[in-house]
């Protein structure tokens, strides 16, 4: 019965040892202790509070403070909630104990800070502080403490909706002395009752965002780019991160998270470092159940309320084992009461039984004397009911295995979970490569660069950087394109900015490991530079965000500072060097000292050096503690570095060998086994075995077959055809292989099966709405399960109940003709002895049109006899009166473009015989009789070529590199119309054109039906229009109103990305999967081709010389190549958009107009041929030609592909996220609103 009795006893101590925080435990808050209360709502900041002692955030030093409503204390004011409150890390500088749409509108809940520097508080604080690091001997000078008590969760309700009564208590406090900071989180154990809000960019979707806890520097702003600065998250996107917040700790107290945030050495946040829940090591002063008081003690925030600080002396060590001379005993009955305890006596010491493991820490500070707690055995209640804790309460592999790679494991410990790489790979677990397989990086650099004593800076925005490293000898090759000159020479010796690839993937010695192995994908480096003698200084920031979906690596590179000049058609030779790695738990520094000669133009060379000191932040795992560690200091000998920059391309390169090993100065000392040294001479796909002496076997990576010498690519597509499983398509690449879902279909939460988009329904098209008959009011679906209502043109009212207008008050007809009114439009008839069409009403008789009239005025002016001037102008009417487009001068020595009235079309003037490529402007003349109605005549299957004729539409199937030409035929006869542009759409399978005569948008689906108008107004001069399949929009270029539009697919949301810069824009093409747009402008004065991300930011100049009529633009999504078509100087040309240079293709050719791209063939309309020619754009020749029945003008052309090409983008699933508009950019989306929002609400963010 003893026994029974103190195994009780242990477990109901140990249940005591490891409870958390209670709302009594935060620091004393309220107005009573000095806070100041922020004013109740939904989004309110506080005025600026001045901080009396520096606050360091990364490498920020902060004066003043902002506490907000919605969990954080920010270092600027904030912007409106919505710009931040979903997204982590926001774009300023922040402290985020809880990010979450909070709310403080019912007065219940407050929110209290204040500066506080009493000797107490700031004791208390350093005794939190020191005890979360080991042997740190911190006193702070002054603290902030910001406390959220009661908050709930921001609601807007519905109707039939109940208030959810959650109210959430925490408490930051942020500890600074003259070089350092650090922050406490502190979260009570019943003071999270929510752990998320509703998305405030999801409108009535039912969207729960889980809070985000973490610290962010926030971004840095130069003249023509902004740069996302450091940030560290404490949470996850999961709900589970959130409960960790209390059921958890990185301080040994449950509900405690301490972090140094920065100090004038460091510029990264660093976790605390005890990762065991305490037990032994912290036991409490006071020992409580809830039935008798109002809250319990903790060993970090046990002081008493009225404000004394009891002096603790340090425990003294006792002679005899088992005994503690402060033991207190507590009488516990069956109805688990505690009363008053007795006197202390002796008691016996027994082994404590736990599963949580505990790990001692050192510190140089007093704690707090240790009290032992017995239950009498005889008064146990026998009902067997005793304190348990639960595992569930932390993060495990069961809720957190998908944090793994696919090529790793997930395993359990004490204290969370760590994954670890399969055998065969490499890394952190969290993200493998396979051993010996090379690795490919890919990014962006931005730079503002002074050389030399120039006091104007070069500067680039968002070009590119590609490496590939051969991992099985560490040799490593970095490229930077679109380098300007007058940087070019100057950056040869800062090999420095793809060192860091290096050393991730450098050749490991036995017992080191590289960089990927350690950290993995994601980190952050920043490495200061100093050259001598002029002691320049230049600062490099990367960030890994880890591998694509292309298995690549990302990085972005900014570059910031001056470098000495170096002058042109130099040479640089970097010598060996070395770097020293000192390792800890969460950073890596580094320093070395580079030297390199320049050899000048002249022959004359001359020695420099510079010092490079840098700093890698990571996230490691620390639950693991049987791990092997990394040893604490690896040196990275580089040799064989190799720099040039290449002028007539404008890109910079960098290769350069690297081994990671132990410190020493003798090369010689280094294992001379092939496989260490590099000179094994496996295949590039293949790892180096090391065996006895200089012995080895090669093998061939993952994904790959050979005798290592020789390696094959393993086609699992092909080998297993039901690896991606239902729904989805398998891509094989080299070593591995990529599943991708069909469309209307996604992944599922593993990540691996495809299942069906759930779309809400769409009222529109169920017919549930409540708006006016179709032929009166439009329905237009708002995304969810909303919708609203416009009365169509013609008609007033809500939309819901729609009444005809009266639009002959006033007559909009000619005065010599009637108004009838009709059920939303109206009609106009020339009155009796008129003619004409009720807007223009001439006496019958008089059947000259304005052309005619203005031709006929012109030739009387002219003498009939004498010298006529040599270039005179006589208006060129068509057989119906109408103006033709095109208008020359006499002698043919200039031409211009005019519409329907006869004004010349500004940036159309051409000279020396060069007609411009002028759209007709007037419909083509209804034929009288029967007409073939404007159905869809159904595609059949495979790919097909889709070109404009005018008023039709027609197909050619292609095979391989051919045209079908026997099985040309109509698709689509619209023969009022003037078809100019025409896009297809391989999704939903329908082809969408531009009519300049109705001034109209309109689609048609390829599988059979009636073509309908998207877009009927505000269009003037729709020409070129291209479809983002994967976001759902379209874009269209508008030569009348010199503007580039974007809307979805269904016409709505429209929205104008671009107004300025444009004369007679074209031509118009997407990338969607990279999130580009382009498009040409055969301004006469200035033609150019120009691109933009799609949601219209980073717009610039893509080619500007040697460009002539830019008619037609292509972009293959195959061979990421952008290829145009020039009727002004007569040729095709093609480039790769991220690289420089062009390549032409043909020249030579008549007039062409549209073009697009199949295969290895271009294919494009000619005018003055009138056929659709085929170009093989890589033997630069004509492979074919068709030309049509109907000889007349060919317009736009597309490819209708019969799947939609491979990738995604950031839209593809769920509209990314947005309520409207989601335009795709390289790395990201933007959410984007239309330029008429009335009635709904719209959230923008990027």
């Amino acid at each position: 019965m003893l026994w029974t009795g103190t195994i009780l006893a242990l477990l109901l101590f140990q249940a005591a040892a490891v409870s958390g925080l209670s709302p009594g435990d935060l620091l004393p808050h309220g107005e009573g202790a000095g806070d100041q209360l922020l004013a109740p709502g939904d989004d309110v900041t506080s005025e600026s509070a001045r901080l009396d002692q520096t606050l360091h955030l990364f490498d920020r030093t902060v004066r003043n403070l902002y506490v907000n409503t919605n969990g954080i204390i920010a270092i600027s004011k904030p912007p409106r909630e919505v710009d931040y409150v979903d997204t982590f890390p926001p774009s300023f500088g922040v402290v985020a104990p809880f990010l979450a749409d909070l709310d403080t509108s019912d007065k219940m809940g407050k929110v209290y800070y204040r500066q506080d520097s009493s000797p107490q508080i700031l004791r208390r604080v350093a005794l939190m502080i020191n005890k979360g690091f080991n042997e740190l001997n911190f006193n702070p000078d002054n603290v902030f403490i910001a406390t959220w008590k009661n908050v709930t969760a921001h609601e807007e309700l519905r109707r039939g909706d109940q208030p959810q009564n959650k109210r959430n208590t925490f408490q930051v406090i942020l500890a600074s002395d003259e070089s350092s900071s650090y922050a406490i989180l502190l979260y009570p154990e019943d003071g999270l009752q929510f752990y998320g809000t509703r998305s405030k960019a999801a409108n009535n979707i039912d969207l729960e965002l889980p809070a985000r806890v973490g610290f962010s520097r926030g971004e840095s702003s130069f003249v023509l780019f902004t740069l996302e600065g450091p940030s560290y998250a404490v949470t996850s996107s999961s709900e589970q991160s959130v409960k960790n917040l209390y059921q958890d700790s990185n301080s040994g107290e449950r509900g405690v998270w301490i972090f140094q945030i920065g100090s004038s050495s460091n510029h990264t946040v660093v976790p605390a470092s005890v990762s065991a829940i305490h037990v032994d090591d912290s036991v409490p002063d006071t020992f409580t159940t809830a039935a008798t008081v109002d809250h319990q003690r903790n060993s970090y925030l046990d002081v008493t309320e009225n404000g004394s600080d009891p002096e603790y002396d340090p425990p003294e060590e006792k002679d005899k084992v088992g005994i503690l001379e402060d033991a207190v005993v507590y009488r516990v009955s069956s109805q688990q009461n505690v009363e008053v305890p007795e006197e202390p006596r002796y008691v016996e010491q027994v082994p404590v039984l736990s599963r949580i493991e505990a790990k001692p820490v050192q510190f140089q500070h007093p704690q707090f004397p240790q009290r032992r707690v017995e239950l009498l055995d005889t008064e146990l209640d026998v009902t067997g009911n005793v304190f348990s804790y639960s595992t569930e309460r932390q993060l495990t592999c069961a809720n957190s295995r998908q944090d793994c790679s696919i090529h790793g494991q997930c395993r359990n410990y004490v204290a969370g979970f760590c994954c670890h790489c399969n055998p065969g790979y490499y890394g952190n677990g969290k993200q493998c490569v396979a051993e010996g397989s090379p690795q490919r990086v890919n990014g962006k650099v931005n730079a503002k660069i002074f050389v030399g004593t120039s006091p104007v800076p070069v500067k680039v925005e968002n070009i590119d950087l590609h490496s590939y490293v051969v991992v099985n000898d560490g040799r490593s090759y970095t490229a930077i394109s679109r380098i300007p000159t007058a940087l070019g020479w100057s950056l040869l010796p800062l090999s420095s900015v793809g060192s860091i690839i290096g050393w991730m993937f450098a050749l490991e010695q036995p017992g080191y490991e590289n960089g990927f192995s350690i950290v993995g994908g994601e980190f952050s480096r920043r490495a200061e530079v100093t050259f001598t003698p002029g002691n320049e200084k230049l600062t490099i920031i990367q960030h890994f965000s880890g591998i694509d979906e292309h298995n690549h690596l990302t990085i972005t590179t900014s570059l910031e500072g001056q470098v000495p000049e170096i002058p042109q058609e130099s040479t640089v030779h970097i010598e060996p060097y070395n770097e020293l790695y000192h390792y800890s738990s969460s950073a890596i520094m580094s320093s070395s000292n580079i030297q390199y000669t320049v050899e000048f133009p002249g022959g004359t060379s001359r020695s420099y050096s510079f010092q490079l000191k840098q700093t890698i932040s990571f996230q490691g795992c620390i639950h693991d503690d049987d791990a092997q560690l990394v040893p604490a200091t690896q040196q990275l000998s580089v040799d064989r570095t190799f720099v040039l920059y290449d002028k007539n391309e404008q890109i910079l390169r960098y290769a350069m060998s690297n081994k990671i090993g132990p410190v020493q100065d003798d090369s010689s000392l280094v294992n001379q086994n092939p496989c260490y040294t590099g000179t094994h001479g496996c295949d590039t796909n293949a790892a180096c075995r090391p065996e006895q002496g200089n012995r080895f076997t090669c093998e061939c990576s993952a994904g790959f077959y050979g005798d290592g010498q020789t390696c094959y690519d393993v086609d699992e597509c092909r080998d297993n055809p039901s690896i991606c499983g239902n729904y989805a398509v398998c891509n094989n690449q080299p070593g591995t292989f990529r599943c991708e879902c069909f469309a209307g279909y996604q992944f599922a939460e593993d990540g691996r099966t495809c299942v069906a988009v759930q779309r809400p329904d769409n009222p529109c098209q169920t017919g549930t709405h409540n708006c006016d008959s179709p032929d009166r009011a439009r329905c237009i679906y708002t995304g969810g399960s909303d919708f609203m209502c416009v009365c169509l043109a013609g008609f007033s009212g809500n939309g819901k109940s729609c009444v005809d207008l009266d639009e002959c008050h006033p007559s909009r007809c000619h005065p010599y003709a009637q108004c009838y009114n009709t059920p939303g439009s109206f009609s106009c008839r020339c009155s009796p002895g008129y003619q004409g069409d009720g807007f223009q009403c001439t006496p019958i008789g008089s059947e000259k049109t304005q052309c005619e009239l203005h031709r006929d005025s012109v030739r009387s002016s002219l003498q009939p006899r004498g010298h006529r001037p040599a270039g005179y102008y006589i208006p060129d009417c068509d057989v119906h009166g109408n103006y033709m487009p095109v208008q020359c001068l006499s002698n043919q020595e200039s031409c211009w473009c005019v519409d329907t009235n006869g004004n010349e079309i500004a940036g159309t003037r051409t000279s020396r015989g060069v007609q411009p490529p002028c759209l007709e402007t007037v419909t083509p003349t209804v034929i009288v009789g029967p007409t073939t109605r404007p159905d869809v005549i159904p595609l059949p299957p495979g790919t097909h070529l889709l070109y404009a004729q005018s008023g039709k539409i027609d197909h050619i199937p292609v095979e391989g590199s051919s045209l079908k030409k026997n099985e040309a035929k109509t698709l689509l006869h619209v023969p009022d119309k003037v078809v100019i542009g025409v896009a297809y759409d391989c999704v939903d399978k329908m082809v969408y054109w531009t009519d300049i005569a109705g001034h109209t948008i309109s689609r048609a689906s390829l599988q059979g039906g009636e073509p309908s108008t998207i877009i009927g107004v505000d269009l003037e001069s729709p020409e070129g229009i291209a479809v983002d399949h994967l976001g759902r929009n379209i874009f269209w270029t508008d030569s009348g109103l010199d503007r580039i539009e974007v809307a979805k697919m269904d016409g709505d949301q429209r929205r104008v990305l671009f107004t300025d810069g444009l004369v007679n824009p074209r031509a118009i093409v997407v990338d969607p999967v990279n999130g580009n747009l382009y498009w040409t402008d055969w301004n006469r004065a200035a033609p150019k081709i120009e691109t933009s991300y799609m949601d219209g930011t980073n717009r610039r100049i893509l080619v500007k010389d040697d460009l002539g009529l830019p008619n037609g633009l292509t972009y293959d999504p195959y061979s990421a190549l952008l290829c145009w078509a020039d009727a002004g100087i007569q040729r095709l040309e093609c480039m790769n958009p991220n690289e420089t240079g062009r390549r032409r293709v043909l020249a030579g050719i008549s007039y062409p107009f549209g073009i697009t791209s199949y295969g290895r063939n271009l294919y494009y309309t000619d005018w003055k041929r009138e056929s659709v020619i085929a170009v093989d754009r890589i033997l630069g020749r004509e492979s074919d030609e068709q030309q049509p029945s109907k000889r007349s003008r060919l317009y736009g052309i597309t490819t209708a592909y019969s799947q939609c090409p491979p990738g995604q983008n950031h839209c593809a699933v769920n509209n990314g996220g947005c309520t409207h508009l989601c335009l795709a950019t390289p790395l990201s989306r933007s959410c984007r609103c239309p330029d008429s929002s009335v009635g709904v609400s719209c959230v923008e963010r990027n």
